[in-house]
């Protein structure tokens, strides 16, 4: 599967621990997108072209109208890499 290196930083953030805040409109269309990791700081990459991408191909998702998360599938679709601390 290709993944753009934007959505591998997103997902390799999920994996570790991160979830994806998401507020919507009035009419129920998601409008604005936070990816945080686990330590709360906020990822730039993410944006919500790269959220709907992930979310079409169900490489995350979310339950009961809580944060996304990172599903199986996209746990098998990110690549490893070391940690950029």
């Amino acid at each position: 599967m290709n993944i753009s290196k934007y959505e591998q930083r997103t997902l390799h953030t999920l994996a570790q621990g991160g979830r994806i805040n998401h507020r919507k409109n009035d009419v129920g269309h998601i409008v604005e997108i936070d990816c945080l990791n686990r330590e709360g700081w906020r990822l730039d990459d993410c944006t919500l072209s790269v959220f709907q991408r992930l979310r079409r191909r169900r490489l995350i998702m979310s339950e009961n109208g809580g944060p996304y998360r990172i599903t199986r599938e996209g746990l098998a679709a990110v690549r490893a890499q070391l940690d950029q601390r």
